[in-house]
C-alpha cells in the first residue's frame, strides 16, 4: 500500500505597527510620538509556482535600484548599500509603492491578517507587560483554524527581535493547538507546522506580505482605506482581535461581505 505524500504549503508571514507600549519610567505611549495604536501580524498564500514569483520581484528590485528618475532618493540608496534594494511600504516613495501594488495585483494570492489593539490593561493582565507575549497571542488566533487538513504547513516569518525567538513561535503554536482542541474536541490533528524566520532582504515574498500589513495598518492607524481596496480581493478576511463589542456574530471579522471602512480608524476615531 502506497502512502499518499503530504502536501507542503508555504505562508509568509510579516506585521505592520510596533509591540510599544510603554516609554521611560514606564509611561504608557500608545498612539504618542509615532508609536502604533495597534499591531497587525498577516501572512499570504501564494497560488503560482514561488521561484517565477521571487524572479519577478528580484527583478522589480533591480529595476529600482537603476531607474536613473530614482538615483537621489535616500531610501532606496540606503538599501543598496546595505545588500540591496527590497520593498517596504513604510519606507517606499509613492511612485515605488504604485509599481509594487500594482505586481501585487496580478499575481494569484490570498492574504489574511489579525490585527491586535494595544490596550494597556490587557497588556499587564493578559500578557505580563511582555511584548512577545502579546505577539504570540496575536499569532496564536492566525493559526488555530489552520489544524483541519493532513497537510505540511511552512510559515515563512519575517525576523523579529525576541517575538521570533524559537521559544516564542511554539508558545504561539502550542496556544492556537490548544483553542482549536477546545473548539473542535473530537477532530484529530494531522496537520504540521514548522517556521522557518526569514529576513526582508533575502526573501522577497515577504515584501508582498509587508505591503499587504501596511495597507490594513493604514485603515486602522489613519482613516485610509485606497491601498486595501486596491487589495481587497485578494483579502480572505482581517480580524480586529481584541474589538470585544463585536464578537456576538463575529463582527470583529471583515471578509468582502463586511469590508474595512473609514470609521474602523483606531484613535481618535473618525466622527
Amino acid at each position: 500500500m502506497v502512502e499518499n505524500k503530504r502536501r507542503t504549503i508555504h505562508y509568509f508571514l510579516d506585521e505592520a505597527g510596533d509591540t510599544t507600549f510603554l516609554g521611560k519610567s514606564k509611561v504608557n505611549i500608545i498612539g504618542k510620538n509615532g508609536v502604533s495604536n495597534c499591531f497587525i501580524l498577516g501572512m499570504v498564500k501564494f497560488n503560482d509556482d514561488l521561484n517565477r514569483i521571487r524572479a519577478e520581484i528580484r527583478t522589480l528590485q533591480k529595476q529600482v535600484e537603476n531607474d536613473r528618475y530614482f538615483k537621489e532618493i535616500h531610501s532606496i540608496n540606503k538599501k543598496k548599500t546595505k545588500g540591496g534594494f527590497y520593498f517596504h511600504a513604510t519606507d517606499d516613495i509613492p511612485e515605488v509603492r504604485k509599481l509594487f501594488f500594482d505586481y501585487i495585483g496580478k499575481i494569484d494570492c490570498s492574504f489574511e491578517a489579525i490585527v491586535g489593539r494595544k490596550e494597556m490593561e490587557r497588556f499587564e493582565k493578559k500578557h505580563n507587560f511582555k511584548a512577545n507575549e502579546f505577539y504570540a497571542d496575536l499569532l496564536s488566533h492566525l493559526l488555530k483554524d489552520k489544524f483541519y487538513t493532513n497537510e505540511k504547513l511552512v510559515l515563512n516569518v519575517a525576523h523579529r527581535k525576541n517575538s521570533t525567538e524559537n521559544q516564542n513561535l511554539k508558545f504561539a503554536l502550542s496556544k492556537a493547538t490548544a483553542r482549536f482542541k477546545k473548539d473542535n474536541p473530537r477532530q484529530k490533528i494531522q496537520t504540521e507546522i514548522v517556521f522557518n524566520e526569514q529576513n526582508q532582504i533575502i526573501e522577497p515574498l515577504l515584501n508582498v506580505a509587508d505591503y499587504f500589513c501596511w495597507s490594513i495598518q493604514r485603515v486602522f492607524e489613519m482613516g485610509e482605506t485606497r491601498f486595501y481596496n486596491y487589495l481587497q480581493e485578494k483579502i480572505s478576511r482581517v480580524g480586529d482581535l481584541y474589538d470585544t463589542e463585536k464578537y456576538v456574530g463575529n463582527r470583529h471579522y471583515y471578509t468582502s461581505k463586511n469590508p474595512l471602512m473609514e470609521k474602523n480608524k483606531l484613535s481618535p476615531p473618525l466622527p
